[in-house]
């Protein structure tokens, strides 16, 4: 069966093997460290390396330390409440390192029970929210399978979070977790200017409407996290993060800790800017 391939390599993130370790030993140089969690999952931004690459390698890195598990189910996604949901449910998957196979065992029972379009090798939706973690995922976990999904902001994505994790215990697998999810857009490019422009826009972003939703995360509160992002625009992917946190619950997790959190206002100031935060449970 052939792999599907990259859309963003050589873009967003780089296309040959020996630039991706490069930057990857780049963005480890300082690596942040936690306390007190032995950590089965994590929530991740994803947009270009050069804006929030650093912070989804570094937990990453933070879950290998925790083991190398048989699997990692990965939630992403840019998907409203009404989106149908997403699973690739064979095959493999390419990156630079090399393909990561799918753990087509979970896959198969999760499709049976729930409604999905099956995305495959040839056919599948052009989205970036899992593709990037793939090569730090690829990096840090030689061997790992992998289960992606596309879950909309509903409580039944909360359902799939714990079931796949289910499915993987019945198996006798090891499982984590990772939810792919960028913070508010801010600003004209993304139709969003409540609060002006300048200084003033960057800390009502970084004080008020990323820190809510954070919050939400940090209380492992999927359906807090669900309400938020609906209510006032501060997750691109909410399913994916709610739903990493149910199942990150069904494996045990019950604390959260931030690893990071920057805006790309950070990295290149301008008028329109995107929040973004790294976390562990």
């Amino acid at each position: 069966m052939k792999a599907r391939k990259t859309v963003f390599a050589g873009s967003w993130y780089p296309e040959s093997a020996s630039e991706c370790e490069r930057q990857i030993k780049e963005f480890i140089k300082d690596a942040k460290t936690i306390s007190g969690i032995k950590p089965v999952g994590g929530i991740v931004p994803h947009a270009g390396w050069s804006y929030s690459g650093k912070i989804a390698c570094n937990v990453i890195k933070i879950l290998s330390e925790a083991g190398a598990p048989d699997v990692l189910l990965v939630f992403g996604m840019h998907l409203h409440a009404g989106s149908p949901r997403f699973l690739m449910k064979e095959g493999s998957w390419e990156t630079p390192f090399g393909e990561i196979e799918i753990e087509d065992r979970i896959a198969a029972r999760l499709a049976e029970k729930y409604s999905f379009e099956i995305e495959t090798a040839q056919r599948f939706t052009r989205d970036n929210t899992i593709e990037l973690q793939l090569p730090f995922i690829k990096y840090f976990f030689k061997n790992v399978k992998i289960v992606p999904m596309g879950v909309p902001p509903v409580e039944e994505s909360l359902n799939i979070g714990r079931d796949a994790v289910k499915n993987a215990k019945s198996l006798g697998l090891k499982a984590m977790v990772l939810g792919s999810t960028d913070l508010t857009h801010y600003g004209e490019n993304y139709g969003f200017v409540s609060h002006g422009t300048g200084a003033q826009a960057v800390r009502w972003v970084k004080n008020e409407n990323d820190k809510r939703v954070i919050d939400a995360m940090l209380e492992m509160d999927p359906g807090k996290v669900i309400k938020e992002a609906l209510s006032n625009d501060n997750a691109c992917c909410a399913g994916a993060a709610a739903t990493a946190i149910s199942a990150a619950k069904e494996l045990g997790a019950s604390r959260a800790e931030l690893v990071t959190y920057t805006t790309s206002y950070d990295i290149s100031p301008g008028d329109s800017f995107v929040g973004y935060a790294g976390i562990v449970f």
